[in-house]
C-alpha cells in the first residue's frame, strides 16, 4: 500500500520563516507549528500524529523539530514506526522504518541527545547573559505583551463568554499569555 508523504514544520516563533524546512520535497500534506519544541503539546503535531496512517513516511527537517529531548524523540519515533508510518529526518539523512538496525537506533539516541544538550547550553548561556545584564543594570525584561487596560478588556470578554482563541488572536497574543494575565487577575481581586 504507498501512503502519503506528509510534512512536519516546527518553529519557535510566529515570526520565524518555515520556507527553508523541507524545501524541494513534494508532500501531499504539511503540518506546521509556530511554538516551542519543549513540548510534545503542540496542536498541528498532535494532529499530524493523528493524521498519519500506515504506509504514509514522514518528513522532518531535524531531529530538534520534532522533539526537544530524547525521550520523547524516541518516543514518537518508535510510536510512528510501530503504526507503519516510514519517518525521514532530512538533514540528519535518518530514515527510521520499524526494522531499523542496532546503528540507525543508537545514531537516534546519539544524535537525539547532542540536539538536546544544545538546547541546554543555548539556555544556559542566556540565563548568564541575563544575569550580567541585570548587574549592569540594561536588562529591560521582555516587553509586556497587554496593558493593563487591555487585560481588564481581556476578563470581560471571558466573563461575557468570548472564546479564548478569538480573544488571543484579536490582542495577536498566545492563548498561554492569555490564561497567564486572566490567572493573574484572579490573584488581583
Amino acid at each position: 500500500m504507498n501512503g502519503q508523504k506528509v510534512g512536519y514544520i516546527r518553529v519557535s516563533s510566529a515570526e520565524q520563516n518555515t520556507e527553508r524546512q523541507l524545501d524541494g520535497i513534494q508532500l501531499n500534506k504539511i503540518f506546521t507549528d509556530k511554538l516551542s519544541g519543549k513540548s510534545t503539546d503542540r496542536p498541528q503535531l498532535q494532529e499530524m500524529l493523528r493524521f498519519v496512517r500506515e504506509g504514509d513516511q514522514l518528513f522532518v527537517h531535524s531531529m530538534d523539530r520534532l522533539a526537544r529531548n530524547l525521550v520523547d524523540l524516541r518516543q514518537m519515533v518508535q510510536d510512528l514506526t510501530y503504526r507503519g508510518v516510514k519517518v525521514s529526518f532530512v538533514k540528519e539523512g535518518l530514515v527510521f522504518n520499524g526494522d531499523d538496525t542496532a546503528m540507525s537506533v543508537l545514531l537516534l539516541s546519539v544524535m537525539g541527545a547532542v540536539a538536546e544538550f544544545e538546547r541546554a547550553i543555548i539556555r544556559e548561556r542566556q540565563a548568564e547573559g541575563i544575569r550580567i545584564a541585570k548587574v549592569k543594570g540594561v536588562y529591560k525584561g521582555r516587553k509586556v505583551s497587554l496593558t493593563l487596560d487591555q487585560a481588564e478588556e481581556v476578563r470581560r470578554k471571558v466573563a461575557a463568554g468570548v472564546p479564548k482563541a478569538k480573544i488571543a488572536r484579536e490582542y495577536k497574543c498566545s492563548r498561554e499569555t492569555l490564561y497567564k494575565y486572566l490567572r493573574q487577575g484572579e490573584t488581583a481581586e
